[in-house]
């Protein structure tokens, strides 16, 4: 298959800057079985859900990873966290006017940050100060590259879900980013059940695939795991993944271990054995998060679907719109 075969007409217009005024105020793009479609409101998402369903979500909080610094020749440099490794030391991203090379050292601050070496894309960086101090005090919002505005306090509480527990993303699971506690409660007095699971979002998910063969890309791993309670919650239910992370989570799990690093690559001929229902955002044109989604809901459904959802007005990305997909 060729990356080009899951491309799409976008007006930049309809990519969201901001995310709509309450959490669960988002349109809601049903892809029902058949393939028909639905023009719903998120609000209504409960009415499709019943006692039969199991409701899977991410608990990952997105840390502030993104820092600002400089050189002592008064160079900038910005550094942007992908994992934290030990309390003081990261995996990270770095961009400068020059590639730093092993002991260059980076003010944040006050604190300092050396270069140890370098891992593939990554740089490993010691700090002079515990990481997620520096990244509290000095950080900021990873926000996506299509946001066009600096993040500020607004985005700082909404590009979080509200159920965010576990620190260790550098993404949102914007899937997640339409719940609020009533909706919340709302699903479980329908009969739905909820169980979580947390999958740290990595860099990969900006990352533009580079290659003209899907099957020729590779992920970046990122981190999971999955309690033992959320597995017997799924025993015998229609596993409903809020999030491309939460079905990568779980289709994993379910081809080895619960718990560990994951570089799965779900594009169409993927063979599911977890999840049966899917709900999420419109991502980009030529993405793997566009390639899972048309490997759940079928290649024509799927592209039929974003095509409606452009002529319909939808909002796009991070902070737009959701699709509710059965398979």
């Amino acid at each position: 298959m060729l990356v080009s075969e899951f491309d799409y007409a976008l007006p930049a217009e309809l990519i969201a800057q901001h995310p709509a005024a309450e959490r669960s105020a988002s349109r809601l793009l049903h892809v029902d079985a058949r393939g028909a479609l639905h023009d719903r409101q998120f609000a209504e998402l409960p009415g499709l859900v019943d006692e039969r369903d199991t409701v899977v979500l991410n608990d990952t909080r997105v840390i502030k990873a993104r820092l600002f610094g400089r050189k002592p020749s008064g160079g900038q440099v910005e550094v942007f966290v992908e994992r934290i490794v030990s309390p003081r030391e990261a995996l990270t991203l770095m961009r400068a006017g020059h590639a730093p090379k092993p002991g260059t050292e980076v003010l944040i601050g006050d604190t300092r940050a050396t270069v140890e070496g370098r891992e593939g894309e990554l740089y490993r960086v010691r700090f002079s100060a515990d990481v997620d101090q520096v990244l509290e005090r000095h950080g900021s919002v990873p926000l996506p590259p299509y946001i066009e505005h600096a993040p500020d306090a607004a985005d700082a509480e909404r590009y979080q879900t509200v159920y965010a527990a576990k620190p260790g993303a550098v993404a949102a699971p914007t899937a997640g980013l339409h719940f609020d506690r009533a909706m919340l409660e709302r699903l479980r007095a329908r009969g739905a059940r909820t169980a979580w699971l947390t999958l740290h979002v990595g860099f990969g998910t900006f990352q533009p695939v580079r290659v003209e063969q899907v099957e020729a890309h590779r992920m970046q791993r990122e981190r999971y795991s999955i309690p033992d309670e959320t597995l017997r919650a799924l025993a015998g239910r229609r596993t409903l993944a809020v999030g491309t992370t939460t079905l990568r989570a779980l289709e994993s799990a379910a081809a080895g271990a619960s718990a560990g690093e994951t570089d799965l690559f779900v594009y169409p001929g993927y063979q599911f054995q977890v999840v049966e229902r899917l709900l999420t955002n419109f991502h980009l044109p030529r993405s793997t998060l566009l390639m899972l989604v048309c490997a759940f809901g079928g290649r024509d459904t799927i592209l039929r679907a974003y095509r409606h959802a452009v002529e319909r007005r939808y909002r796009f990305f991070s902070y737009g719109d959701a699709m509710l997909i059965d398979r």
